[in-house]
């Protein structure tokens, strides 16, 4: 049976079928070739893995940032970076790192910010003189911060996927990660800028602009702040948070007349078909993680890994480094839900904070979303920016290197992401 649905899983992957059929047809097809399973087994599964009260905060979340960017506050945030940071050299750069790390805090998603404000910033870095794969190189890096920095769906899906974290904790453990990805791109363009003379823009804003640009962003600066100050008050869950944030999107776009009934509809239709792909993997992926559990493939490499080492760090390594192989050829999503419940019990057995071990494994399989062959997110950009992949390949390499240290820091410090969750009590 192990076989049979490891086989079929890669073979179908390797055709090019998309990741959810892939994991439902080798998932039921091993079911019935083995026979020993009852086959209403699957679509136990298939109900039991969407039926979440902490998963109806992704449609919420995915909601949320498609009303705010049809209200237009994507522009705004644009124009509040440009005046903070706009005149260092590489400033260009800067901003599409800084524009990047505030709509994480909207949308929570790196395909839609790689689609959203990375896109813009990436034709502004082209028109200003920079090279063309570089500029998309750094566009699709940026994309990766949006899952780490809260709200992330990728931290609501490995929450639901695992026991002994909550959505609140594992958000709150990605905003010193999430700052790390920010500095650690930021460094990276300099010393590009600095080596190929990219300059910033030719005069530091002046006050009243620098005033005037963060009085229209803040509108858009708040939503984070609501989110995450009513889950720390606890005025909300986190589900409740979306909700929230849903309908602050929606009155904010009304009281500032930037909805037509065409882009309020636009919005509510794209929220609905990516909410309706989300919950269609995570379906199909539940049949898969079950099937990998059942047959205890999970026992049988937390006995290999034993054999290797005993040591907390060397067991997060291997663990990391599996992950990282996994995130090369597996879309984030469903390589989140397939990993959680095959590596979490090795991580737990061994000692491992589930807040570390939830960040290492989110952050490692976003960095996957810039990898070849999959890569998703270098994929986006190469549409959009009307790019060669092979180009965007080589561009991304050094800033790949800064992501891969942020993630080594994770892995050997841990109060990197469970100091800030401890402190306000999210233990575990």
């Amino acid at each position: 049976m192990a076989s049979t649905l490891i086989i079929l899983f890669f073979a179908t992957l390797l055709l090019g079928v998309p990741v959810a059929f892939t994991m439902g047809i080798a998932g039921l097809t091993a079911i019935f070739v083995d026979g020993s399973i009852n086959p209403l087994v699957a679509a136990q599964r298939l109900f039991s893995g969407i039926d979440s009260f902490p998963l109806m905060a992704v449609p919420f979340f995915i909601l949320a940032s498609e009303l705010m960017t049809a209200c237009g506050l994507t522009g705004a945030l644009l124009r509040f970076a440009n005046a903070l940071v706009g005149h260092v050299r590489g400033g260009m750069g800067h901003v599409n790192i800084l524009v990047s790390m505030l709509f994480a805090g909207i949308s929570g998603s790196a395909l839609a910010d790689a689609a959203g404000p990375s896109a813009i910033v990436m034709r502004m870095m082209r028109e200003a003189g920079y090279e063309k794969n570089y500029a998309g190189a750094l566009s699709a890096a940026t994309a990766t911060i949006g899952p780490i920095i809260p709200p992330s769906i990728l931290a609501v899906i490995f929450a639901i996927s695992t026991n002994g974290v909550t959505v609140a904790g594992l958000f709150l453990a990605g905003i010193v990660p999430g700052m790390l990805l920010g500095l650690s791109l930021a460094i990276a363009n300099h010393y590009v800028s600095t080596k190929h003379g990219y300059r910033g823009r030719d005069h530091r804003a002046s006050r009243s602009e620098l005033f005037s640009s963060i009085f229209q962003a803040i509108p858009a600066l708040v939503m984070p702040a609501i989110i995450l100050g009513g889950i720390l008050l606890g005025v909300f869950t986190p589900t409740e948070a979306g909700a929230v944030a849903s309908a602050y999107a929606l009155l904010l776009g009304l009281v500032m007349r930037a909805f037509s009934i065409e882009g309020l509809y636009k919005a509510f239709a794209r929220a609905a078909v990516i909410t309706s792909s989300v919950f269609l993997i995570v379906a199909m992926a539940s049949i898969f993680a079950w099937l990998l559990t059942y047959l205890q493939i999970p026992q049988e490499l937390a006995k290999l890994i034993a054999s290797v080492t005993d040591s907390k760090i060397g067991i997060l390594i291997i663990l990391a480094l599996f992950a990282l192989i996994c995130g090369f050829f597996i879309d984030t999503l469903p390589a989140l839900i397939i990993l959680t419940p095959i590596l979490g019990p090795i991580a737990y057995s061994a000692g491992i904070d589930p807040l570390q071990f939830g960040m290492m494994l989110v952050l490692n399989l976003t960095i996957g979303m810039i990898t070849p062959p999959v890569g998703p997110v270098l994929f986006v950009i190469a549409t959009v920016g009307k790019l060669r992949i092979e180009g965007l390949f080589k561009a991304v390499l050094p800033l790949l290197l800064a992501e891969l240290i942020v993630l080594a820091l994770v892995i050997f410090v841990p109060a990197i992401s469970t100091a800030v969750p401890h402190f306000f009590g999210f233990a575990n």
